[in-house]
């Protein structure tokens, strides 16, 4: 099979992007709980870029294939997963070996979203992470009966479905971005509140808009100096939540007074842990449910391109310079 092989990490993106290679690989077997899969297709998400940079959470013995997330069938199984053979499924894979940048890949059986059959394959491919993510993320402005909520990287696909979720509960987002052509984009398509982060008058709209709205609860996916802006923000008995570190830089300016007296504090989400903290039945209501909102037409993850692995290079590089134009697919 043809495999996307990351020789080794390289801080500086250009040169790890440089240094992916396309190779031929044995196909892999299946361990007694696992599946192999013929893949249809994996997307380029921000933590692949962290990870074949070396600085995400997840560190592999390389040369390796990267991809944690891809859409595609099961072709082989060993004997406790026999009964996936065939099925359409996406998974969410993190094990220290080859990822999904591949034609055919390895997964557990309890890493598999098996999907209903009129499920679109290309958004399958991105189903286990960002929608989930929002979900979770959603959960906890729901559980303070938040009305607004504010959040950057909102040109992202994460603030994309944070804002139709919270649409159906009618609360309120802030959206921050950093370039003027996404703010134009998100009015455009009707958001109302976009604030850009390089413009003078940003920390004083994001001040009062917050105050006006009455936010209580922000979702940082980006950290650096960011963090304190957003936190110092929001009011009393409220939550930031840091989700992603898109900046590479330590949340800073936070105010501690804001901390011990106006009961303010600061989580951090992981989604592998919360899916862990669900049982396997409600894990599955929620999938159902969010399949259902895309078969409908309800959500849906913007796409902006697909490559074939010989042209992986030119393709993380157009990533890179329009993430905010939605997803590029790997299709081997």
């Amino acid at each position: 099979m043809k495999a996307i092989i990351l020789p080794a990490y390289n801080k500086n993106i250009l040169r790890a992007i440089l240094s992916l290679q396309v190779q031929e690989r044995e196909l892999p077997k299946p361990g007694k709980d696992e599946v192999l899969i013929k893949t249809h297709a994996a997307p380029v998400n921000p933590s692949d870029i962290a990870f074949i940079q070396g600085g995400y959470n997840i560190i592999k013995t390389l040369p390796v294939a990267p991809g944690f997330e891809a859409s595609g069938i099961v072709t082989d199984a060993g004997e406790n997963a026999r009964n996936l053979i065939e099925k359409r499924v996406s998974a969410f894979v993190q094990a220290d070996r080859d990822g999904t940048w591949t034609e055919y890949f390895i997964a557990h059986k309890d890493d598999l979203i098996v999907l209903k059959d009129i499920m679109d394959l290309d958004q399958a491919s991105c189903f286990t992470v960002n929608p989930f993510t929002a979900y979770a993320l959603m959960e906890i402005a729901l559980f303070s009966k938040d009305r607004a909520i504010i959040q950057n990287a909102a040109g992202g696909q994460v603030a994309a479905f944070i804002r139709m979720m919270a649409g159906e509960q009618n609360i309120e987002v802030i959206n921050i971005v950093r370039k003027p052509e996404v703010a134009n984009r998100l009015k455009q398509e009707g958001v109302t509140h976009v604030l850009i982060q390089n413009e003078d008058t940003f920390e004083k709209q994001l001040y009062t808009l917050a105050k006006e709205l009455n936010a209580a609860t922000a979702f940082d996916a980006v950290g650096g100096e960011l963090t304190g802006i957003m936190f110092n923000a929001l009011g009393n008995d409220s939550e930031l939540v840091i989700y992603g570190g898109l900046s590479n830089k330590p949340g800073t300016g936070i105010n501690t007074m804001d901390v011990i007296f106006r009961n303010k504090i600061i989580s951090g989400f992981n989604l592998v842990d919360w899916k862990s903290e669900l049982s396997q039945p409600d894990f599955e209501e929620i999938s159902e449910k969010l399949q259902d909102k895309f078969i409908e037409g309800a959500y849906r993850t913007a796409i902006s391109n697909s490559v074939a692995p010989d042209d992986i290079v030119s393709g993380l590089k157009s990533y890179l310079g329009n993430m905010s134009d939605g997803k590029i697919l790997i299709k081997p």
